[in-house]
């Protein structure tokens, strides 16, 4: 089933929630958090800059899962149907700006691609990150057609097939901005 069409008012009200959900979860994680160790510094550090790797902080939660935002029940009320919204319990890791709770071990695989979004938040902010979040989802209908996710997935695909061939992400990632792909 479609999504329901959103008005402006709607959609700007939703950029605004998916921020300040995001704001609030990365404050709540980070006092539980670690930074990269070593060894998962030195896997990732020809693809990332320095800035990303010291900035971002782990944790791997192993009693309780990242709850859906609280707005999810107005979304409902809006016509979205449960089963369309993703679903944050079954996530294996979530990023909220440099803050990275997974749900499960950190593989060099997993960790590749939240350091993406780690990225993709240094680039665009936190306002600008959401909005474009919430855009991609309305308009493709599906989590893994955001574009967002496309690039990380992408990136993430790259580096499985060749963990020793270097490339930056972070050029990548701004590439996608100047294309307007996100």
């Amino acid at each position: 089933m479609p999504l329901p069409k959103l008005t402006g008012a709607q959609i700007a009200w939703l950029n605004q929630q998916v921020a300040a959900y995001i704001d609030h979860q990365r404050r709540s994680f980070l006092r539980g958090t670690a930074p990269l160790s070593q060894n998962q510094r030195t896997v990732v550090q020809p693809f990332f800059p320095d800035s990303t790797l010291n900035s971002a902080r782990l944790v791997v939660l192993k009693v309780i899962r990242v709850s859906n935002p609280p707005f999810y029940s107005e979304l409902l009320n809006m016509g979205f149907e449960a089963g369309s919204l993703p679903d944050f319990a079954h996530m294996a890791a979530i990023t909220f700006v440099d803050t990275i709770v997974s749900h499960e071990p950190f593989t060099n695989r997993l960790l590749f691609h939240e350091l993406v979004h780690v990225v993709q938040y240094e680039k665009l902010g936190l306002k600008d990150f959401a909005a474009k979040y919430v855009r991609g989802f309305l308009s493709s209908g599906s989590y893994e057609a955001i574009p967002l996710e496309m690039n990380a997935y992408e990136l993430e695909g790259r580096y499985t097939a060749a963990p020793t061939k270097a490339f930056s992400v972070e050029a990548e990632v701004q590439a996608w901005i100047e294309e307007g792909r996100f």
